[in-house]
C-alpha cells in the first residue's frame, strides 16, 4: 500500500527529545494541579450487589443511576444480577445504598439488594501497590529480554524507555480528562507495553540484520534505512489496532470506552515513540560500540571471503 520511503528520521531526533521532554513537563505540573481520579478498585467504597426479576437494558440502569447526580460504576454479573459501585467512606454507606435502591426504583422492575460491601482504603491502596509492582515488573522483564536477543542492555533500555513514555502519556491523558482510573484500565496499560514493544523489536531485529549486511555503512545511515523499510509495516499495523479501537471506543459502551480510550492514546503513542525515541536513543548511545562491533564484522568478513587474485 505504501511505496518505498527515504525518510531521514535521524535528523530531527533533538527535536523528538525536545517534545519528549515538553510532555514530560506538562505532566509533572499535571500531575501536581489536578492529579490522577483514581476509581474505586485503588479508593474504596461502596459496592451494592442486586438482581432484577426480568431483565432490564443496562443503559436504563445507567441513566437511572447518572440522575443521581453522583458518578456510579455499573458492572453485570449475568443472570440479571448487576453491581453498583460508588466511591465514599465508610460512614455513608447506607446512605450511597439508599440512594441506589432510590435510583433502581424508577425503572419499575421488581429486584432484591443481594449484598451490600465496603472497599475500604486499606484494600484500595494494597491494589494500586500491586498495579504499579505490575507495570514496574513488565518493564524490567522487557528490558532483559530485549538486552538478551540483542546483546546488548542499552537496546533493552532505550526500548523501555519508550515505553515509560507511552504509559507516562497514557496516564497525562487521563490526568487532563480526569477519567477514573480502575483495574481495566490497568490492564490496557499492560497491553500497550506489548503492542509497543512488539514494534520496537521488529525494527531493532532489521537494525541488527542490515549491520550485518552492510558492514561498511554508518550507524545512521542502518538505522534510517531499517524504519523507513518497516515503515509500510508498522502504519499498516497500526491502523488495524487503531481502527478496530476507534470502533470499540464509539460502540463498545460505557464499560469498555476508558479502556478503549487508553489504547488509542498508547497505540498512537506507541508509533511516535518506536520511530522517534527509541530508535534515536540507540544511536545517540550505540555510535562508539558501534565502531567496535563493525571493526569485528569487517574483520569477520575478510576471514571469510578469498582474497582477489592479481592480475598479471
Amino acid at each position: 500500500f505504501f511505496p518505498k520511503t527515504n525518510i531521514d528520521f535521524l535528523k530531527y531526533r533533538k527535536v523528538y527529545f525536545a517534545v519528549s521532554a515538553a510532555i514530560l513537563v506538562l505532566g509533572i505540573v499535571l500531575f501536581a494541579t489536578k492529579g490522577l481520579n483514581f476509581g474505586i478498585d485503588f479508593t474504596g467504597g461502596t459496592m451494592v450487589q442486586v438482581k432484577f426479576e426480568q431483565a432490564v437494558d443496562m443503559a436504563k440502569i445507567r441513566e437511572a443511576l447518572t440522575a443521581t447526580g453522583q458518578e456510579s460504576e455499573l458492572q453485570s454479573y449475568g443472570n440479571n444480577s448487576y453491581a453498583v459501585r460508588e466511591k465514599g467512606t465508610e460512614e455513608n454507606v447506607n446512605e450511597v445504598q439508599n440512594r441506589i435502591e432510590e435510583a433502581l426504583k424508577t425503572l419499575n422492575v421488581p429486584y432484591v439488594v443481594e449484598q451490600t460491601n465496603f472497599v475500604g482504603p486499606t484494600v484500595g491502596q494494597n491494589m494500586k501497590e500491586r498495579a504499579a509492582w505490575a507495570i514496574i515488573l513488565s518493564l524490567v522483564f522487557i528490558i532483559i529480554y530485549v538486552a538478551f536477543r540483542f546483546n546488548n542492555i542499552l537496546w533493552g533500555t532505550s526500548g523501555v524507555i519508550a515505553l515509560f513514555h507511552d504509559l507516562f502519556v497514557m496516564a497525562v491523558a487521563f490526568s487532563l480528562t480526569q477519567r477514573e482510573i480502575d483495574l481495566v484500565v490497568v490492564a490496557a496499560f499492560l497491553t500497550v507495553a506489548g503492542f509497543s514493544i512488539n514494534d520496537t523489536i521488529v525494527i531493532f531485529d532489521r537494525i541488527r540484520e542490515n549491520i550485518r549486511l552492510h558492514p561498511r555503512e554508518s550507524l545512521g545511515n542502518l538505522i534510517n534505512t531499517s524504519i523507513n523499510e518497516t515503515l509500510s509495516r508498522t502504519i499498516i499495523t497500526s491502523i488495524t489496532v487503531i481502527g478496530a479501537l476507534i470502533v470499540l471506543y464509539f460502540f463498545g459502551g460505557e464499560a469498555l470506552n476508558s479502556f478503549a480510550f487508553a489504547m488509542l492514546v498508547g497505540c498512537t503513542c506507541g508509533v511516535y515513540t518506536t520511530v522517534a525515541l527509541t530508535t534515536p536513543l540507540v544511536y545517540t548511545w550505540n555510535k562508539g560500540a558501534f565502531k567496535e562491533e563493525q571493526k569485528e564484522v569487517k574483520s569477520s568478513y575478510k576471514a571469510h571471503v578469498p582474497a582477489k587474485k592479481a592480475v598479471k
